[in-house]
């Protein structure tokens, strides 16, 4: 006989188990509630810090309801009381056997400031992923009046989030996620394609204006056999040599660009068709390029936040390897467009002394490193 199920069964059977934060923001929450003095010896934390509405709304209160004597709190229930009355103006879901089964479930009150710093920590992860997203929503937003510049401030309000969070969380060195980075996203090269195209013939027939934007790089090109056939020109301008669909072909072949099945008559038909300026498809390029950058580093540092297994100091180191790849191509992006990079961000406040060096600096340093 089939089973039936009772009245919201399968619904109950749908919700997931609580995370370990969870446990720990109760056992937590469970020390201040049994022994209020105990806030402290708590910092780093705030109300958001908290996963669930509730745990927020009674952190928040245990921090506004004027704390009793000891002596008094161990007769009485009065303060429970008044937490839970003013915890209730903002989650009316609290009930005063929710208090007492928080006071239940917490090993050892004086472990108050081990569980704050784990609510910090996985604070500090959720932080970071909500930044990682923002970024990816921003690369893909085909609204945007100024793309490249709100990408940009993105990514700078990411490395804002990283750098709080290496202050309060030092990073050791050496130390990575151990996550693994996600491959490039797949993406629709129709555009891109065209414009590569329209770039390689432009520069064959116009070889004297390929000294002018020696900032684009092979890497900026989204398609395999473009991007080694804009090295092998580059290649033939800085060597002197004759320029055109032919010697092109012939140092396509040398480098063995035509082996994945690449016809030679395709390649000398597209290098023949000039159109534009090269300034103009390069600068789209690299304009590509960015935001493409920009996305796969958002989607880096969201998986490295995904992971609950890594540390706070593992999630700032990962991140700001990301980072850097955005800082080396929007240096070259500032330079080709003559956009003066923006003001130096001001450093997030930070609870704990954390380390001197910021993400900007080690972008810089990544950057200084590519050249």
């Amino acid at each position: 006989m089939p089973h039936t199920p009772e009245p919201d069964e399968d619904d109950l059977d749908a919700v997931p188990p609580p995370q370990p934060v969870f446990h720990v923001e109760q056992a937590l929450l469970g020390a201040l509630l049994l022994e209020p003095h105990r806030l402290d010896d708590v910092s780093g934390i705030a109300a958001d810090s908290f996963s669930t509405a509730a745990h927020a709304a009674l952190y928040a209160a245990i921090n506004t309801v004027p704390r009793p004597a000891p002596a008094e709190h161990a007769k009485n229930t009065k303060w429970l009381d008044r937490v839970l009355t003013a915890g209730r103006e903002q989650a009316r879901g609290l009930t005063a056997t929710y208090l007492h089964t928080l006071v239940q479930v917490c090993p050892w009150p004086r472990h108050a400031p081990a569980y704050a710093r784990m609510v910090e920590a996985e604070h500090a992860r959720r932080r970071l992923l909500t930044a990682a997203e923002h970024l990816v929503h921003t690369v893909h937003d085909a609204l945007l009046p100024l793309p490249v510049q709100t990408v940009l401030a993105e990514a700078d309000a990411l490395a804002a989030v990283v750098d709080d969070i290496a202050n309060r969380f030092p990073p050791r060195s050496g130390v990575l996620p151990r996550t693994p980075a996600p491959p490039p996203a797949a993406s629709d090269h129709t555009e891109a394609v065209e414009e590569e195209q329209l770039l390689l013939a432009t520069a064959t027939a116009r070889p004297d204006d390929i000294d002018a934007v020696r900032w684009l790089v092979p890497d900026d090109l989204a398609v395999p056999l473009h991007a080694g056939l804009w090295q092998c020109l580059t290649t033939l301008s800085r060597r002197g040599e004759p320029i055109d669909p032919v010697t092109v072909l012939w140092e396509a072949q040398q480098r063995g660009l035509l082996d994945d099945g690449s016809e030679p008559g395709e390649v000398l038909r597209m290098l023949a068709e000039p159109a534009g300026s090269v300034g103009h498809w390069a600068e789209r390029a690299l304009k590509r390029s960015l935001l493409a950058t920009a996305e796969h580093t958002g989607r880096r540092v969201e998986a490295y936040a995904g992971d609950p297994a890594n540390a706070p100091f593992q999630l700032v180191a990962g991140a700001r390897r990301a980072l850097a790849d955005i800082a080396a191509v929007r240096t070259r992006w500032q330079n080709t467009t003559g956009t003066a990079p923006q003001q130096q961000r001001r450093a997030a406040p930070a609870n704990r002394a954390g380390p001197p060096t910021t993400t900007a600096a080690y972008a810089a340093r990544s950057t200084r490193a590519t050249r």
